[in-house]
């Protein structure tokens, strides 16, 4: 399986540090952020990645070049306008070849089997599969209800109607799509992927939500950068074992 690794963002709750570096690349244990997340693709056999670039994009190019340093394999789609999760992805298309992939976050730090994400989709047979964890706050980030199956319902309250019980947890910016998922995504103009899951399931298609339970941490303000500098000292994530591989 293929992967994509969203770096297109402007950082601008991180600013003033990401004014002259962009955010993929502030340090987190002597390494930059997104190659944690390249490391943890690895250690699950992706190989082949793409990356989505805007600000200051040629640096973080420049930091990975072809990927050769870390045993893989990276292709870059630059967006001269951003585009959005939604426009980036869709842009990225080609790069799959019509087969499912998984796309990660470059902002967010976690501990995750993404094997067993793979797995549980393939299982599934479902349209996408969204990572999702509990979270106290999960309407902050954004609610996502599921049902006893796991098939996502609704997403921050839209999507199909009560049909029983459901639960409410938040996505962690993880997720296996088939592209089929991309086919009324508009070409070339922002979006954002969540209508692309809202729509789908309005139509009757299948999502599922695959729970996690391990280390997740968004390092999206300074606050929150420092939080995840200190859970790493702490070992509350081990980053050592994606180093050694």
């Amino acid at each position: 399986m293929k992967a994509m690794i969203l770096a297109a963002g402007l950082g601008t709750r991180l600013r003033p540090l990401t004014n002259h570096r962009p955010k993929p690349l502030l340090p987190i244990a002597g390494r930059p952020l997104i190659v944690w997340n390249l490391l943890l693709l690895r250690r699950h056999g992706i190989t082949e990645v793409i990356v989505n670039l805007h600000h200051l994009g040629p640096l973080i190019e420049e930091a990975l070049g072809d990927g050769a340093a870390l045993g893989l394999r990276l292709t870059y789609s630059y967006e001269p306008v951003i585009l959005g999760t939604g426009g980036g992805i869709k842009q990225a298309e080609p790069f799959f070849c019509g087969e499912p992939f998984l796309v990660l976050n470059s902002d967010t730090l976690l501990e995750i089997d993404l094997g067993a994400v793979m797995q549980f989709h393939h299982r599934q047979g479902g349209l996408a599969t969204m990572v999702l964890r509990d979270d106290p706050e999960a309407a902050r980030w954004g609610a996502v209800e599921v049902d006893a199956d796991q098939r996502v319902l609704r997403i921050n309250g839209r999507g199909v109607a009560d049909v029983g019980p459901s639960a409410t947890r938040m996505f962690a910016g993880v997720h296996v799509m088939h592209p089929k998922l991309l086919r009324d995504v508009p070409a070339g103009r922002e979006s954002s992927i969540i209508d692309a899951y809202i729509r789908e399931i309005e139509r009757g298609e299948a999502v599922f939500g695959f729970r996690m339970t391990g280390y997740w941490s968004d390092v999206g303000t300074p606050q929150r950068y420092e939080e995840a500098q200190r859970d790493v000292d702490a070992g509350r994530i081990d980053l050592a074992s994606r180093a050694n591989l």
